[in-house]
C-alpha cells in the first residue's frame, strides 16, 4: 500500500516526528517498525522507554525542548522539516528501502523534483571528465531535468556548477550547517541563490563521519530517476551509488573512458555489468522516457498499524537468547528466523525493535537483519 499523502503536519505532529527520528538508534527501518507496532508516532514515543529496559542499554529520548529548538532553528536558516507522507516530500524518496521518514529541505520551492537525475563521479576528475560532465548537465538542463549530486570535490562540483541556472539538488551527508567541504561552502549558497535545494536527513550541527556518506548517496540516487557515473575509480563512493540505484530499481548509466586511466576503471566495469553506456544526454532521455513510470512503486511504503498483533506478553530471555544464537554478521531473512527459531512473529517484532534500539543489529533493504560488526 502506498503512504497517504496529507497537505502538511500539525506542528505538535512534526515535534512528536523529530523527536523520535532523532532519539538513540531509531533510523529509518526502526522508525517504520515502530509506527507499524504501535499504531502512531505518539504511541512509539510512550513504549520507547520499556522497550529500551528491555534491550538493557542506557537510550536517550529527544526531549520535545530539543525539537522546538531544531525546528526554530532551521526556520532562521530558511530551511524546513518535510515528512514522509507531506506533499512536499520528494516523490521519488517514498519508493526506496528505508526511505528517510523525515527530511531537512533548503530553497527548491520550484524545482520539479519528478524530473531528476543524478551525476556522481571521481573527486579528482580529470579535464575531460569535468568537460563530459558540463556537457551532460548542461543538455539535461535545457531539457528540464533538475541534477542531483552530493556536493563533493570534482565531478559533483562541476555538475552542481553547470545546472545552477536551470536546476540543481545538493544532498548532504552532515546537518544543513555542516557543509563539507568547506571549499563548497560558497557552492552551496550559490545553488540556494539560483532557486536549487540543499537536502540532508542529518540533524543541525551533525559533522559528517565516513560512514555517513553511504547514507548519503542512497539519498542521491533515491531522489533520482536514474544515476549517471562520469569518472570513478574500481572502489569509489560514485560506485556504492550506482549499486543503490540498482538496489532501488532506477536506471544507472555510465560514460566510457580510458582503459590506462584508473579513473575510468569503475565506469568501464558498470558498463560490462550491464550499465547503460552514454556519450550524450539523449541517450539518457531516451532511456528514461522509455522507461515504465510504474517502476519506482516496487518499494512502496507500507504504514499499516499492526496493533491487533501485540503479544500477549513480552519475549522472554530464552527467545532473545534463540534469536541472538541464529543471527550473525550475514544478512538473513526474517522468515528464516521465524522458521529457525520457533518464535512467533509478534515476539520477533519486540526483540529485533529491542535490538535495533540497543544499536546491536543493522538493516539492509529493510527486510535483511545482521549483527552490527565491530
Amino acid at each position: 500500500m502506498r503512504a497517504s499523502v496529507t497537505p502538511k503536519l500539525t506542528p505538535a505532529q512534526r515535534i512528536a516526528w523529530l523527536r523520535l527520528v532523532r532519539s538513540d538508534n531509531v533510523g529509518p527501518v526502526t522508525f517504520r517498525q515502530l509506527v507499524n507496532r504501535f499504531g502512531s508516532v505518539d504511541a512509539s514515543l510512550d513504549a520507547l522507554p520499556a522497550l529500551m529496559r528491555g534491550a538493557g542499554r542506557p537510550f536517550r529520548l529527544t526531549s520535545t525542548t530539543e525539537a522546538e529548538d531544531e525546528i526554530a532553528a532551521l526556520d532562521r536558516l530558511g530551511a524546513r522539516i518535510v515528512a514522509m507522507g507531506e506533499a512536499d516530500y520528494p516523490p521519488h524518496l517514498i519508493h526506496i528501502p528505508a526511505a528517510p521518514p523525515i527530511v531537512t529541505i533548503a530553497g527548491g520551492q520550484n524545482l520539479d523534483w519528478h524530473r531528476t537525475v543524478a551525476i556522481v563521479g571521481a573527486r579528482n576528475a580529470s579535464a575531460a571528465g569535468a568537460k563530459m560532465t558540463r556537457m551532460l548537465t548542461t543538455d539535461l538542463g535545457e531539457a528540464g531535468y533538475v541534477v542531483v549530486s552530493g556536493l563533493a570535490r570534482g565531478i559533483d562540483t562541476a555538475a552542481h556548477r553547470a545546472s545552477l541556472t536551470t536546476g540543481t539538488i545538493a544532498v548532504l551527508a552532515g546537518g544543513l550547517d555542516c557543509i563539507y567541504p568547506d571549499e563548497n561552502i560558497p557552492l552551496a549558497n550559490e545553488i540556494l541563490g539560483y532557486g536549487g535545494a540543499l537536502v540532508t536527513e542529518m540533524p543541525l550541527g551533525w559533522e559528517p563521519r565516513a560512514r555517513d556518506f553511504p547514507r548519503r548517496n542512497r539519498l542521491v540516487s533515491g531522489l533520482s530517476l536514474g544515476t549517471v557515473v562520469v569518472e570513478a575509480a574500481k572502489r569509489s563512493g560514485s560506485l556504492i551509488t550506482a549499486r543503490l540505484a540498482l538496489e532501488q530499481n532506477r536506471d544507472v548509466f555510465a560514460v566510457p573512458g580510458s582503459p590506462l586511466d584508473p579513473r575510468a576503471e569503475g565506469g568501464n566495469a558498470l558498463i560490462q555489468q550491464g550499465a547503460k553506456l552514454i556519450t550524450s544526454a539523449a541517450d539518457i532521455i531516451d532511456s528514461i522516457g522509455s522507461a515504465d513510470p510504474q517502476r519506482n512503486m516496487l518499494f512502496e511504503t507500507e504504514w499499516q498499524p499492526d496493533i491487533d498483533a501485540l503479544p500477549d506478553h513480552p519475549p522472554g530471555a530464552d527467545e532473545r537468547s534463540r534469536l541472538l544464537t541464529a543471527l550473525s554478521t550475514t544478512p538473513t531473512d526474517i522468515e528464516e528466523l521465524l522458521a529457525l527459531t520457533t518464535i512467533t512473529p509478534q515476539a520477533m517484532q519486540i526483540l529485533l525493535l529491542e535490538l535495533d534500539l540497543a544499536g546491536q543489529i543493522e538493516w539492509s533493504s529493510g527486510q535483511l537483519v545482521a549483527l552490527r560488526g565491530g
